[in-house]
């Protein structure tokens, strides 16, 4: 964790090549010194914080917001983009609850293709 209270942290799978290069991304932009990074995959499970297993953390994208709640999913997506300058505008749009719903079954639907990915 950063000295500072991050803006939100991210808790992503490394071991997944599309997560692992889309996280590449949005650390490369304006603002994500802010935000906390954390490789479900690859850290210590105290790093997760309350309330977040691997295996939950593994399963699909979580974001703690700066008050502490943990959000996953879409509304993952929803937080990350509303603490990014770039991504802002984003992040109010995919906040409204008809468009969390909309991007929420797409984001499981890529949930069942990463299974591929993940496989053995």
């Amino acid at each position: 964790m950063q000295a500072s209270q991050p803006a939100c942290t991210v808790y992503f799978d490394g071991s997944c090549p599309l997560c692992r290069r889309e996280i590449a991304h949005y650390r490369a932009c304006p603002g994500a010194d802010a935000i906390d990074w954390v490789d479900a995959a690859g850290s210590d499970p105290v790093v997760l914080g309350p309330g977040l297993t691997r295996v939950t953390a593994l399963a699909r994208m979580h974001v703690r917001r700066e008050d502490g709640s943990l959000v996953s999913g879409a509304a993952a997506f929803a937080a990350l983009w509303s603490s990014m300058p770039q991504y802002a505008w984003l992040g109010r749009v995919a906040s409204r609850p008809t468009v969390l719903t909309f991007l929420e079954v797409g984001y499981r639907g890529f949930l069942l293709v990463r299974r591929i990915w993940r496989a053995p």
